[in-house]
């Protein structure tokens, strides 16, 4: 298990209602209505935020990788992300795949950036050994 020596920041939530309801920060920036999968009407759901989440993370962890490597990403990189919600043999689980473009990027360098995003990046790290995770570099 990972241990925490330094805590970086906290983020602050209070949901109300599950899938049927609404979540909050604590600062007043993220305030949305919850819906299930699927549902008809305005709202979210947490395989969107955590898809939105890993994307952002992500991204960010690719920049430190980049900077570490010697190299610049580019302004249009982007991260699709894609969060199954399914059942399996122990009930609910989850899946995702993350397709990466990297465009102008060699390759080799994109796909070395990818893999090293991977290693460090929290939502890969805390998703590894737990779901079926894809990473495609588009």
């Amino acid at each position: 298990m990972a241990r925490i020596d330094n805590v970086l920041y906290t983020g602050r939530t209070l949901t109300r209602g599950g899938r049927n309801g609404s979540t909050r920060s604590d600062d007043g920036r993220l305030d949305l209505a919850l819906t299930p999968p699927g549902a008809a009407g305005a709202g979210s759901n947490p395989e969107q935020l955590f898809a939105a989440g890993w994307s952002a993370c992500f991204i960010g962890a690719m920049g430190k990788a980049a900077q570490r490597l010697g190299h610049t990403l580019p302004a249009d990189v982007s991260v699709a992300a894609e969060v199954d919600l399914g059942t399996g043999p122990d009930g609910y689980a989850l899946q995702a795949r993350l397709t990466i473009s990297l465009p102008g990027l060699e390759r080799a360098v994109a796909q070395t950036l990818v893999e090293a995003a991977h290693a460090t990046c929290p939502y890969s790290k805390a998703t590894r050994g737990n779901i079926d995770v894809t990473l495609t570099v588009a």
